[in-house]
């Protein structure tokens, strides 16, 4: 920072360039990890939803846990946040058994399955809107939590239940809207 002497006489401070610049590149950094980190999302949402289609139940759920955990992965590896896999399956189980509605519906959803075409037709329909839901919001906590300066080993997931509930119903809306 530098100071001048204004023609009354008084001093004043202001900001030399290169910190100007310095500050925009690193604020336009941030603006394109979140923006990056959101396109990973949108992708592994769409991604989860057509795991909805694998017929066999709760297959299907062991698929999209699996995707869930490479997309956090993924997310984490924007931020730049060391990953553990054990850990990120632990919060995901902690933030989805807090989602009674994601908890009780997607392995209803997932069974109707067994019910020859019109059960593989709701089925479908009823996973691939909860599977698509639920990547949205995990993807989004994180990206919350890792844009705050967050790890996984301060991920408080307590605190993060009423988020996820409503980042869920919020992508419930958004699957709903795209099938």
């Amino acid at each position: 920072m530098t100071t001048e002497t204004t023609p009354t006489g008084t001093e004043s401070s202001h900001i030399d360039k290169t910190t100007t610049l310095s500050l925009e590149g690193k604020l336009q950094e941030r603006v394109n990890r979140a923006e990056e980190a959101h396109k990973t999302v949108k992708k592994y949402v769409l991604g989860t939803m057509a795991l909805a289609v694998v017929p066999l139940p709760l297959v299907d759920l062991a698929a999209v846990t699996a995707v869930q955990v490479k997309m956090v992965h993924s997310i984490a590896n924007q931020y730049e946040v060391p990953f553990s896999e054990n850990v990120v399956k632990s919060l995901i189980a902690a933030l989805t058994g807090g989602a009674l509605t994601f908890t009780t519906a997607t392995p209803i959803a997932s069974l109707v399955k067994v019910v020859p075409l019109i059960g593989q037709v709701a089925g479908f329909i009823g996973c691939a809107v909860m599977f698509g839901a639920t990547s949205y919001a995990i993807g989004r906590v994180f990206i919350e939590h890792f844009e705050s300066g967050g790890t996984f080993l301060d991920f408080d997931h307590e605190k993060m239940k009423v988020h996820f509930q409503e980042l869920f119903e919020e992508g419930q809306k958004l699957a709903t809207a795209s099938k």
